[in-house]
């Protein structure tokens, strides 16, 4: 199977007309193993953020793969990898291009067991 994309919700600041309120979307569920999970197209400047939620029964991890040059100057630093308890939901990042853009600018996941994954942006140019 290939890998789904995933469509980031931007998550925005409080503007001057207030706070912004940002509905929470459910997710969506991975195929497990290499060459699987996700991909989420460019971003720009905006940082990632990902919620990961493990039914799967067993302790899984996600891993965020190290990207490549030219847009990741910082990529030898390989993979960031986080491990999620069964029926847990852990929140990891930030991820910026830097460190973890492939070569089209888009972010690489793969989970070792079924999680749902949900992809957050926050661009952090933005202010009151």
């Amino acid at each position: 199977m290939a890998r789904v994309t995933l469509t980031p919700t931007a998550l925005t600041g409080v503007t001057s007309a207030g706070a912004n309120a940002t509905a929470d979307p459910s997710g969506t569920a991975s195929v497990a193993g290499a060459g699987n999970g996700f991909t989420i197209s460019y971003t720009g400047s905006k940082v990632v953020l990902l919620r990961v939620s493990n039914a799967s029964g067993g302790t899984g991890t996600v891993s965020v793969l190290g990207g490549s040059q030219p847009l990741a100057v910082s990529g030898g630093q390989g993979a960031a990898t986080a491990s999620i308890a069964t029926a847990g939901t852990s929140w990891i990042g930030p991820f910026e291009s830097a460190r973890f853009a492939q070569p089209d600018g888009s972010y690489t996941i793969e989970t070792s067991v079924i999680m749902t994954v949900t992809a957050f942006t926050i661009d952090g140019r933005q202010s009151a």
